[in-house]
Parts: structure tokens; C-alpha cells; sequence
């Protein structure tokens, strides 16, 4: 019975005691950024590989951005593009937009290569394929005002699916945001969210070839710095809906970054890790999920007979219900119960499939997630 109760506390503390915990301290004693309007000169850099249905709207997000032009360098590092995406970075030259060649070494080689070649005092690093509002880049400056904060994080918003499975992933990515701003009003997050996030100039340090999450790996230096790394909710990219294939690839890559971060960061299982506890609970415990599910599993066959009957039952009808997802039509009530649970599922075989960093080079995770290209409305909005 000990496996069972101790699988099942550990479950109960990471899905919802450690949520709560993280709510209650958020609004009993929020910690504030001291923001102002200030104009430091910023570098933008887009890392890209085959991502020509994309750049184009990119940039014009980018050149459309409420900043003083004159304060605002812009350079796209294609990474051994094959596609029209150098094409279209030379069509805004005529803007001010700068490309730099570079055979396909990765993305962190590529980030390595751009940091060499620009000079703002605030770098920001942006994916591809997420537009951004006008005034994002304005309010995500603003936090640096701040003389306590090392890097912000902009706020993602994924524009509303077409389908439960899509949906679900917009219920789960809106989870995710509200734990990265609950971390940040107590103190810092655990990195930042890679499509839109900024830093000093002088925090940025040299990615190694081979890591994954270069937006977990550099905000992690400015956090061992003594600085924070919070959120700027105002400052927004969107994201187009992708399905959940490509959301589990996107979901393994960064869990496999959150094992080779503690090759790097050791110390994050240490003292100096001024959120030790939050650490554990939130990324540790993500990574643990599967291997918990599988001790209530071994747990429950060694309960007593009445109990055991019980406990199985119960988590082969929630395992039945979320793999029946696939075979339920859209428009049936029961998709709003079975596409959390798929999505849950995948979730955990990606946490399994996430161990591959220890036997797989790290360049063949860096992969372009596919989108649906939609126009952000008012509708569409999460």
C-alpha cells in the first residue's frame, strides 16, 4: 500500500497542491516589476530554417513594432535554409532587415553566429512563425527599467483551434502561462517562452552546439546572476493552431531540454536555486509524471483485494477514455472529456520519449512545427 499512497501524494502535489501553493503565494505577496518607458537600443534576431511561409509576415510584425527605428536593428540567420526563406529576407533589405547566411549547424550555432554581429543593449529573440502586436516590443522593454530584471518573456496566445484536439492544447497552453506569470510575480520563472523573450546584452553567454532550449539555457544565466526573469503580459506574439503531432514533437524537444538543463545548471537541485522547491515541483515534476502514473499502476496490484479492484478500475476507465479520443466524432459531448485526457497521454509519452537526449544529437530535435496560417481576430482570440 506505501507505493500506492506515495504515487498517488506525489501525483495529488505536482497536478494540484504545487498549483495552489503557487496561487496563494502569487496573491498574497506579489513581487512587482518597477516598469517605465524607456528606449534602449535593441537588437532583434530571428533564427530560421525552411521557414518562407512565415518570414514575410514575420518581419512586417517586426518593422510594424511601436519603437523608434533608429533604436531597433533586425537580423534573420538563415541555418542552412533550402526554401525561399533567404529570398524573402533579402526582399526587406531595402528596410533595414540584414540576413546572415550559415550552413545547417543548429540553432544555437546560429544564435551564436548573430550574437557576433549585433550591438543593442536589450537582445530579443524571436521565432519565425509568431507574429507580434505593435506595442509588444515597447512594454517588453519597459520591464528593464527594472534594474533587478535580466531578461522578460513576452506572452504567448495561441488563436482558437478548429477542432477539440487543437482547443485542447490552447486550455493547456493557457495552464502553462498562468504558472510562468504566478512564478514571476513571486520571483523569477524557469526561463523564459521562446517565441518572443529579451535580455541584457551583457547577460548573454555563448550556447553550447548542442542545447536544446535556448530560452530556458540563457535567461537560466541572468536567474544564477542574482537578476530576475519575469513576464510581460501585455507584450504579445500569437501562435497559429498546430495539430497534436506536431504539438508532441514541439512537447518532446522541450522536455529532453529540461534533462540536459541539469547538465548544465546543476546547481538548480542546490542551494543557490533561490526556488528550489518550485523547481522540483514544476519542471521536475512534469518529467516524473509518467513514472509516477506507472508506480500507482505497481501500487494498486499490491493493495487488498477490495481496494485493488477499485483502483484498477478506476485508472483503466480514465486510460479507455482519453485513448478513445480518435474514434469519437467532433461534435459529440463526450470530445470535451476524452481530448484533455489524449492530450494528457501524449503528454506523458513525450516525457518518456524526452530520455532520447541522453542517446540522440541534439541537432535533430531542432525541427520547423507546422501551423495553419489564420488571421488573429477578435473571435479567435484565447
Amino acid at each position: 500500500m506505501g507505493l500506492f499512497v506515495a504515487a498517488a501524494l506525489l501525483l495529488l502535489w505536482v497536478l494540484v497542491g504545487w498549483p495552489l501553493w503557487l496561487a496563494w503565494r502569487a496573491r498574497r505577496r506579489p513581487r512587482s516589476v518597477r516598469k517605465s518607458e524607456i528606449f534602449p537600443t535593441v537588437s532583434v534576431i530571428i533564427p530560421v530554417r525552411n521557414g518562407a511561409a512565415y518570414l514575410g509576415r514575420k518581419l512586417e510584425s517586426v518593422l510594424a513594432l511601436d519603437y523608434p527605428a533608429n533604436l531597433l536593428e533586425v537580423l534573420v540567420v538563415s541555418d542552412g535554409s533550402t526554401d525561399a526563406t533567404e529570398s524573402v529576407a533579402e526582399s526587406f533589405s531595402a528596410r533595414g532587415v540584414r540576413l546572415l547566411r550559415r550552413p545547417a549547424r543548429g540553432k544555437p550555432a546560429a544564435l551564436n553566429a548573430a550574437l557576433q554581429l549585433v550591438s543593442g543593449e536589450i537582445v530579443v529573440f524571436t521565432d519565425v512563425r509568431q507574429p507580434l502586436e505593435p506595442a509588444s516590443l515597447r512594454r517588453l522593454v519597459a520591464c528593464f527599467a527594472d534594474p533587478e530584471v535580466g531578461a522578460a518573456s513576452g506572452e504567448l496566445r495561441i488563436m482558437q483551434g478548429d477542432n477539440s484536439a487543437e482547443a485542447a492544447i490552447g486550455v493547456y497552453w493557457r495552464f502553462e502561462s498562468w504558472i510562468r506569470r504566478s512564478l514571476s510575480q513571486i520571483d523569477s520563472m524557469f526561463g523564459a517562452t521562446g517565441p518572443f523573450y529579451a535580455m541584457r546584452r551583457s547577460l548573454v553567454r555563448p550556447l553550447p552546439e548542442e542545447v536544446l532550449l535556448d530560452d530556458v539555457f540563457l535567461p537560466m544565466n541572468a536567474f544564477f546572476h542574482g537578476f530576475r526573469l519575469v513576464v510581460e503580459p501585455e507584450a504579445i506574439a500569437w501562435d497559429y493552431p498546430t495539430s497534436l503531432r506536431s504539438e508532441f514533437r514541439r512537447k518532446v524537444r522541450t522536455l529532453a531540454g529540461n534533462y540536459q538543463l541539469l547538465r548544465y545548471y546543476p546547481q538548480l537541485l542546490g542551494t543557490r536555486n533561490r526556488l528550489w522547491l518550485d523547481y522540483v515541483s514544476y519542471k521536475l515534476g512534469r518529467l516524473a509524471l509518467p513514472f509516477l502514473l506507472i508506480m500507482l499502476f505497481a501500487g494498486s496490484l499490491r493493495l487488498p483485494e477490495a481496494w485493488r479492484s477499485v483502483a484498477l478500475a478506476a485508472q483503466a476507465a480514465g486510460y479507455l477514455l482519453a485513448a478513445a479520443d480518435p474514434l469519437v466524432p467532433e461534435h459529440f459531448m463526450l470530445k470535451r472529456l476524452t481530448a484533455p485526457g489524449w492530450t494528457f497521454l501524449t503528454m506523458m509519452a513525450a516525457a518518456l520519449l524526452a530520455l532520447q537526449v541522453w542517446f540522440v544529437p541534439p541537432q535533430r530535435l531542432w525541427v520547423v512545427t507546422e501551423a495553419r496560417i489564420k488571421e488573429p481576430s477578435g473571435s479567435e482570440r484565447t
